[in-house]
């Protein structure tokens, strides 16, 4: 057969200057036009916000400056106003908070002046307190005004709205070359960092570490992973486990059990985790089924990693253990409600997500992916592995049982790194750390070596995602992300989504957008205690509230759209057979159909259970 002329990926492009001119005219534009009010406005609340409310609760509560109070007396005020700004008004949420909290969210603090200032705010009335809070809040989100400043803090406040500029500047850039693949993509990781330092958002000793996140060791220790289970044929003996028994592998079949395997797993497991068990198998499948047809097939291979990538997005936000940002707003309408989200409560409201978003997933990467029709049916490609496993003997190798006994050891310890290995140790080592010792692991048990990893390893993608963590750390740091999410609940709100199940909807759509751009746990972070604020000034003391924290989380799962909207995405993306477009193919309609799936569970069947202890909104 003669050899196919091979068609150039993003990696083997150079830079397109006609396409590439427009992102860079865009992000030019933004860095030299006027910074518009809006952004002047979040400007002023970053940079002199807390100064200012730190002030009035000094002026409240001791009648004093901050200048002027004792120890116990600023620790006091720091830490109300670090409660305030997460939205967290509660006295009982407040007094919560430890020698931990506080050196999390860098207060100085000891137990002596934290006893202090405990004892002075359980004297306080409750209804006092929260009112407090609230006028304080008001205060930097309403009240404070560039005119109040005086012409030093000015200076500041311009420089902090040229920031938020700056942020939404290489926010278009990056979603502009994303689209148009104008540069290579992991180039635009770089130019990320580059725009930041050169905006003034981050230092030189600080751009290089915002990189560097345990997010980005994960990703790392997942492919060098991928290349062990590859490399000593455990993809193959998974495969055989996974489809091996049917009687006939067709394509439709193949990825709709990837997706019943896949979705509900990830209620419990890490997505980054199963995205990079099934990228060997998913690889695996392709290969095979176009050797055995003598054919390439570039929509096959789309179509099995764009299965895996949003199989992997599907389940995260339906149980608690799932993912960070379940935790997050779980711990937002704590602190801010006192309203108290168990784990069985997560779960049956959320879990019937799955009997839609499995089959609605499923029909659609069906519907927007067409293989050859030859490869409808991977018969030929099963055979293949089943002679390939036959050879190495009927039973798992010793390199094989190496490796995965390896990746179960590293299984367990991401799932008991947070309790069981730090109370042994008192070390909190990070999944990422983790990931990492497994791939040495392999290395150390001569399963595979640097040639291995450095060959067979996409470090690109690692790159990639890099970038996309310090995307979203500028985003949040600079109140970019912050006024995108203020922006959109501004526009949706003449449309009559400020109230009701249009409140939810508003919610759910900003979170959905913000997602695609930075990672779920930090939109969440940035858009929670928006969301449940509205929440509870429109429908107070209503099933809202635990509604509004739930579809939050949800809606930062809706990442289907970019390659840096979530690990998986990058993962699969290592592939080489995945362009950033592919995503959008299915990404668009399945953000709009699963959105629109979960509007009607919440208007429906969330509507019909309510909520125990609250009124209906």
């Amino acid at each position: 057969m003669a050899e196919e002329k091979k068609k150039a990926t993003g990696y083997d492009k150079y830079v397109d200057w006609k396409l590439f001119v427009i992102p860079l005219t865009l992000v030019v534009i933004m860095m030299i036009i006027p910074t518009p009010k809006s952004m002047l406005d979040v400007g002023v609340e970053y940079s002199m916000g807390t100064k200012y409310v730190m002030n009035h609760f000094a002026k409240k509560l001791f009648d004093k400056q901050v200048d002027d109070l004792s120890q116990w007396e600023v620790q006091t005020v720091r830490m109300m106003e670090e409660s305030m700004s997460s939205a967290s008004f509660g006295q009982k949420g407040f007094l919560k908070r430890d020698e931990k909290w506080c050196k999390e969210n860098k207060i100085p603090s000891a137990p002596e002046h934290l006893k202090q200032v405990k004892a002075f705010v359980q004297e306080m009335p409750p209804e006092k307190f929260k009112t407090l809070m609230e006028d304080g809040y008001d205060l930097r989100v309403n009240r404070l005004t560039y005119d109040m400043l005086t012409d030093k803090e000015k200076k500041k406040a311009d420089r902090a709205g040229f920031h938020v500029r700056a942020a939404v500047g290489i926010v278009i850039f990056v979603v502009v070359c994303f689209v148009t693949e104008a540069i290579p993509l992991p180039m635009v990781a770089f130019c990320i960092g580059i725009f930041a330092l050169c905006c003034g958002i981050v230092t030189r000793k600080d751009v290089a570490a915002l990189y560097w996140s345990d997010a980005t060791w994960f990703i790392m220790g997942s492919l060098m992973f991928a290349v062990a289970f590859v490399k000593t044929g455990v993809d193959k003996r998974m495969a055989m486990m996974m489809f091996g028994k049917l009687k006939k592998p067709s394509i439709k079949m193949v990825t709709f059990m990837i997706v019943l395997v896949i979705a509900p797993l990830t209620m419990f497991m890490s997505d980054h985790a199963l995205a990079a068990m099934f990228l060997p198998i998913g690889m695996l499948l392709y290969t095979t089924s176009t050797a055995a047809s003598g054919k390439e097939d570039p929509e096959l291979g789309k179509m099995l990693m764009i299965t895996i990538a949003m199989a992997c997005n599907l389940g995260g936000s339906l149980a608690p253990s799932g993912a960070a940002r379940n935790l997050i707003m779980m711990g937002y309408a704590e602190d801010m409600f006192g309203l108290s989200i168990g784990y069985g409560q997560w779960l049956y409201y959320m879990v019937p997500m799955l009997f839609f978003t499995i089959p609605v997933t499923w029909f659609l990467i069906n519907y927007r992916f067409k293989p050859l029709p030859q490869h409808a049916d991977l018969t030929a490609s099963m055979n293949y592995v089943k002679n390939e496993v036959a050879k190495a003997g009927a039973g798992w190798t010793r390199q094989q049982k190496i490796t995965v006994v390896i990746f179960l050891v590293m299984f367990f310890s991401w799932i008991t790194e947070k309790n069981l290995i730090f109370n042994l140790t008192g070390i909190r080592f990070g999944i990422g750390v983790l990931a990492v010792m497994g791939a040495i692991a392999y290395v150390f048990a001569g399963i595979a070596n640097w040639r291995d990893y450095q060959t067979k390893v996409d470090w690109g993608v690692v790159w990639l995602y890099a970038g996309a963590i310090i995307f979203g750390r500028v985003l949040v740091m600079t109140g970019g992300a912050y006024w995108i999410a203020r922006s959109f609940i501004g526009l949706l709100n003449p449309l009559g989504l400020s109230e009701g199940l249009g409140l939810l909807l508003s919610g759910n759509v900003v979170t959905g957008i913000l997602t695609q751009l930075m990672a779920d746990g930090p939109a969440c972070a940035a858009v929670g205690p928006v969301t449940l604020s509205m929440a509870g000034i429109v429908h107070p003391g209503t099933t809202m509230i635990p509604f509004m924290a739930m579809s939050t989380s949800y809606a930062s799962s809706l990442a289907y759209c970019l390659i840096i909207g979530t690990p998986p995405n990058a993962i699969v993306y290592a592939s080489g057979y995945l362009e950033p477009k592919d995503y959008l193919r299915v990404g668009v309609i399945l953000w709009f159909t699963n959105l629109g799936v979960f509007m009607l569970m919440a208007s429906t069947y969330w509507r019909f259970l309510g909520w125990t202890g609250l009124v209906p909104y």
